[in-house]
């Protein structure tokens, strides 16, 4: 399955919870993360404003992003205006199309009140592992 996490979703599997264990399924192979240069900076952006770089989980992931086990890279993503009042979240969905991801994984609920853009669908963390653990049973 091929995934977009957004940057909420991404910076919180620092601390845990469920968006650990999104984070955890791309890093056991179970999903595929999709990554453009826009969803890439932000990501480095946010950690390091709030200090995370010196993190082991920082350069572990820095490895996985540099080596690309099950992750998926576009440089070209269309524009696209899916979520109102919060288009700096429209980029998620961009590289999802681009990249023909099946899901977009948000914290926000801006984003997540969309709950979908053409085929693309937007689900929060418990959602989405919710689902996950349903098509593995």
């Amino acid at each position: 399955m091929k995934v977009v996490v957004d940057t909420n979703v991404f910076v919180s599997s620092f601390f845990g919870g469920n968006p650990r264990k999104v984070i955890d399924l791309w890093k056991s192979g179970r999903v595929d993360l999709c990554l453009s240069p826009d969803i890439i900076e932000e990501y480095f952006e946010v950690l390091r404003r709030m200090g995370l770089e010196e993190e082991a989980d920082f350069k572990d992931l820095l490895d996985l992003f540099s080596r690309g086990p099950n992750v998926l890279f576009t440089s070209k993503t269309p524009e696209v205006k899916a979520v109102p009042g919060d288009p700096d979240d429209d980029k998620s969905i961009a590289c999802a199309i681009a990249l023909g991801a099946d899901v977009v994984v948000t914290g926000d609920k801006t984003s997540a009140a969309v709950r979908k853009h053409g085929r693309v669908r937007i689900l929060t963390p418990a959602r989405f592992l919710e689902e996950i653990r349903i098509r593995t049973e």
